[in-house]
């Protein structure tokens, strides 16, 4: 098994030619107050705010805002602690690993539970995105310590873009409004939301990464008698 602190980092996203200059100029202009930890505790508060909002726009649809602004301030806790942490050399590795992941499946499942309590998605298959979610990044923590590899990125999509698009679902649903689609299929009428069918592409795909991973990771550990 690798140890935590020896592992390589791996994140090829999209947005990286925007993102990474962004962090690093936020990490050297941060208040010497401002902790890793404090950033961490932002990002948590983030993915309440648009928990939150998600439940309340059952009231007003312009609470659609303010949960885009929630994930705008979940990118800047979530992104910037571990940024801040290296720009200054101090990093815990350990205690950095263990706190950033459990607040992130916290968060994960604020938002995505609060997204299905809202009336324009339905909670089943929210909860179907929010299950390949998880299973991918189980299988990320897995080969974080199986072959030291830490890899949050498939196929040029992190976090940060699966944020963006969560920001136009909701700008989405704020201008367009509730969409029905109705199926007939055996007599039976099946209701659904357009939106329902942008979460169950995102949740096909991200199962896809995970067995096309799994798979090959797996190919690659018994060819190598480990």
């Amino acid at each position: 098994m690798i140890k935590i602190e020896k592992h390589k980092r791996i994140n090829d996203i999209l947005l990286a030619p925007l993102e990474r200059p962004a962090l690093q100029w936020l990490s050297a202009h941060m208040p010497a107050w401002v902790t890793p930890d404090i950033c961490t505790a932002v990002g948590v508060l983030g993915a309440i705010i648009t928990s939150t909002a998600y439940i309340l726009s059952n009231i007003d649809k312009n609470y659609f805002w303010l949960a885009s602004f929630g994930l705008l301030v979940n990118w800047f806790g979530d992104s910037l602690d571990g940024t801040l942490a290296r720009y200054r050399h101090i990093e815990r590795p350990r205690y950095g690993f263990y706190i950033d992941h459990v607040t992130d499946t916290f968060s994960q499942a604020m938002m995505f539970l609060g997204l299905g309590l809202s009336p324009y998605v339905s909670f089943n298959v929210t909860c179907m995105t929010l299950i390949a979610f998880y299973m991918l990044a189980i299988l990320t923590y897995l080969r974080t310590s199986v072959v030291g590899e830490f890899k949050i990125s498939y196929g040029k999509l992190g976090p940060t873009e699966l944020r963006l698009i969560a920001i136009m679902l909701n700008t989405a649903i704020y201008f367009i409004g509730q969409k029905a689609i109705q199926w007939s299929i055996a007599n039976n009428q099946l209701v659904f939301s357009i939106y329902d069918i942008v979460l169950s592409c995102i949740a096909i795909l991200l199962f896809g990464f995970f067995f096309n991973t799994a798979w090959k990771q797996a190919r690659m550990l018994a060819a190598i008698g480990e």
